[in-house]
């Protein structure tokens, strides 16, 4: 017999839960492309994305997912050969350093295995480079796969004055932490609409300062990616190289107005640390009984907010356990060192205590059956965090 029938809840780091609203927003006809609705409704948009980004930068956007985002920063930022220094926290920044070795950028990397960027680290390397050949720093806000979140700040205060640009990958992070751009001052942002936003994949963003714009294109800046032609744009097709993707505009426009102007930014970003905080409590407790059980992340102020990443034995058994049993969807151990013992929670976007306690649930259930040793408590840990922080 299975419970799973019934509303499914999806705990995968992305595509993250659409909420009936926006998908309804999305459900509509296309206006005139040519008339006026169109240009208002993209500009709308473009001006809450700086909202949420805490920017007055330019802002480009591209039909696509993160990693068009990846490669259209890079084809704006480099041309062949010149040095980019990739921070890599885990799978996803590995990923972005062999992306844009691809295209030609002369690629370090300093590795921090799954461990957050250390800025000291960093500013003794910028300290070598006396030539300035480091054009860019670059940096995973959340790393989706191993959950290690960057601190920007110190890493910005870390680069001291070297020219390098600051580029920070907040595809995971954007709308579940703080991020105040131009205050932190960082030079390229790069996001998609699939996490943190509420919105169905297909659209990425990058946010660039005058001093990234003042770069110029460069070999690699073909006509589709360059940043210039997009950020300086009015009329909406020249935002987008061609036809907008309309219902795309129409949900995000309904899931920033949910995001800044309903729940507001500073209790979106409260309410993602407090659902973080549940889940970093109910794996701890599990783990009393399991030295098994245990968060990649060990430092609580390295975790990312959006999502948690662990090892658990047998947790590709557990993860089939809980989808065809109960009807909750984990994420894989991406990137982990042994993949079948490890897996992720994500609480990133359209989500609530309900639904954490719900997949938290399912898994104690999980290992029940399993029989996996588990430490007693973890539901009423999980409960506590909630108790205190609603």
């Amino acid at each position: 017999m299975s419970l799973a029938l019934g509303h499914p809840v999806i705990a995968i780091p992305g595509p993250s839960p659409t909420p009936d609203r926006v998908l309804r927003a999305a459900h509509r006809a296309s206006p005139d492309i040519y008339g006026e609705e169109l240009p208002k409704l993209n500009q709308h948009v473009m001006d809450q994305l700086k909202r949420l980004a805490g920017t007055k930068a330019n802002l480009a956007p591209y039909i696509g997912n993160g990693h068009t985002g990846w490669e259209a920063a890079a084809a704006n930022m480099f041309a062949p050969g010149e040095r980019a220094l990739l921070l890599v926290s885990g799978h996803f920044g590995a990923s972005w350093a062999a992306q844009i070795s691809e295209m030609g950028v002369a690629v370090e990397i300093m590795d921090f295995d799954n461990a957050p960027a250390d800025p000291e680290r960093l500013a003794a390397r910028l300290a070598e480079d006396r030539d300035g050949l480091i054009r860019a720093v670059m940096v995973c806000q959340t790393d989706t796969a191993s959950s290690a979140a960057a601190d920007i700040p110190a890493i910005r205060a870390a680069m001291q004055d070297h020219p390098a640009l600051l580029v920070v990958d907040a595809i995971a992070s954007l709308g579940c932490s703080p991020m105040h751009m131009d205050d932190w001052g960082v030079d390229v942002l790069i996001s998609a609409s699939q996490k943190g936003l509420m919105c169905q994949p297909g659209t990425a963003f990058l946010w660039f300062s005058d001093r990234a714009a003042a770069r110029g294109r460069t070999p690699l800046t073909t006509p589709v990616w360059d940043w210039h032609l997009r950020a300086g744009a009015e009329a909406p097709w020249r935002f987008w190289n061609g036809t907008p993707p309309v219902p795309q505009l129409f949900a995000l426009e309904e899931a920033l107005c949910m995001l800044l102007d309903e729940e507001g930014l500073e209790t979106v970003w409260a309410r993602h640390a407090a659902l973080a905080e549940t889940v970093w409590a109910a794996v701890e407790a599990w783990g009393a009984g399991n030295p098994g059980i245990r968060l990649t992340v060990a430092d609580p102020a390295g975790r990312a907010h959006s999502v948690t990443a662990l090892s658990l034995p047998r947790a590709d058994a557990l993860r089939d356990w809980v989808t065809t049993r109960t009807g909750v969807t984990l994420g894989v151990g991406l990137g982990a060192k042994d993949p079948d013992n490890a897996l992720r929670i994500a609480h990133m976007g359209y989500c609530n205590a309900a639904m954490v306690m719900a997949a938290l649930g399912a898994m104690e259930a999980g290992m029940t059956a399993l029989s996996i040793p588990h430490g007693p408590g973890a539901l009423e840990a999980a409960a506590k965090v909630i108790a205190a922080r609603a």
